[in-house]
């Protein structure tokens, strides 16, 4: 077991430095830990599908706290080899010999691109990289990376398959109290924050009876063939209002899934259980009104910023057909949203 670091954080770029560093504290953690709908699936694809563990090789992408690595080493694995570049790493040491996985788990501390791993190929990847609106941190950029150097021809990764959906939701209260607050401050007219609240997504829990339109699956990709350019997208959508009420913003969620004989499905929408990646929202410089039956077609974009690669320059852009022929209610328009 080793958790010698092969990077030195100061000589990462100032982006970088942020986000491992964000991973040192316990906080966090202890966040993910608690996240039953997210720690129970990966415990579930591994336990229920151990014959495809049994006597195998593992690469635990990010480890954290070691929690995906003991359920790996519990499910049959020959060896797991660990990584994380954050200081939990250390508690993870602790932990995993605590817990008498120390002959079974090697953990590494360091960018996986850094390191040299003792084996030249792996049989099975597993890593917990989702972030906010999926891909916000472009942690799985590593994975691939993983894939192409170390994965064998055949080889699982865990999670494998990835959906997004997109939704209308009527949320006139809260939008009032973040957006419209910006109007009136104590009698000072404060409206140049406005813009600066409506590009940053929101990401909270939705309530279910919030949604006010169909969902639509606009992006699915397959991690054992996508590549990191694919990430980058531009899909269209097309909503249905299924009652008459207004529309404030839209919400995107996701599910990931996991390989086996036995699949398990980790979702993350509004009629979910929750998860700590809640759903994320996009109010709109508008309101739509809306009646039932009402189609709304669009398109959302995503791509990482031209900066900070670990950051999405979002752009939604839509357009409402009306269900009857009232022309007086159909609206398009577009806004860019910047997840930071």
């Amino acid at each position: 077991m080793s958790t010698e670091s092969a990077t030195d954080k100061s000589k990462l770029a100032f982006t970088e430095q942020h986000y491992f560093t964000s991973y040192d504290h316990f906080g966090i953690h202890e966040e993910m830990l608690k996240d039953t709908s997210r720690t129970l699936s990966y415990r579930s694809a591994m336990y229920k599908n151990r014959h495809l563990f049994e006597g195998k090789v593992v690469l635990d992408v990010g480890c954290g706290t070691g929690i995906l690595s003991m359920f790996a080493a519990k499910a049959g694995a020959k060896h797991v080899y660990s990584v994380d570049m954050s200081n939990i790493i250390e508690k993870a040491e602790e932990i995993v010999n605590l817990n008498g996985f120390e002959d079974k788990i090697s953990l590494f501390r360091g960018k996986l691109e850094d390191i040299e791993l003792p084996v030249k190929s792996v049989d099975i990847i597993i890593s917990e990289w989702m972030g906010y609106f999926l891909l916000y941190e472009s942690m799985l950029d590593t994975v691939l990376w993983a894939r192409d150097k170390y994965l064998v021809e055949g080889g699982l990764i865990l999670p494998d398959k990835c959906n997004m959906y997109i939704a209308g939701i009527e949320d006139a209260q809260y939008k009032e109290e973040k957006i419209h607050y910006w109007e009136d401050v104590y009698g000072f007219d404060y409206s140049p924050f406005i813009k600066t609240a409506m590009v940053e997504p929101l990401v909270d829990t939705v309530d279910k009876n919030s949604l006010i339109t169909t969902p639509h699956k606009f992006f699915e990709f397959d991690i054992n063939t996508v590549t990191k350019e694919q990430l980058a997208f531009s899909r269209s959508f097309n909503l249905e209002a299924i009652d008459s009420d207004f529309c404030h913003a839209y919400i995107v969620w996701w599910d990931a899934i996991f390989p086996g004989d036995e699949v398990v499905t980790l979702p993350t929408g509004p009629m979910n259980n929750y998860t700590h990646w809640k759903q994320t929202v996009f109010y709109m410089d508008q309101v739509l009104n809306l009646k039932k039956g009402d189609a709304v077609k669009g398109r959302i974009s995503s791509r990482p910023n031209a900066k900070n690669p670990r950051e999405l320059d979002i752009e939604i852009e839509w357009d409402v057909k009306t269900a009857g022929n009232d022309q007086s209610r159909e609206q398009k328009g577009k806004f860019n949203y910047f997840m930071r």
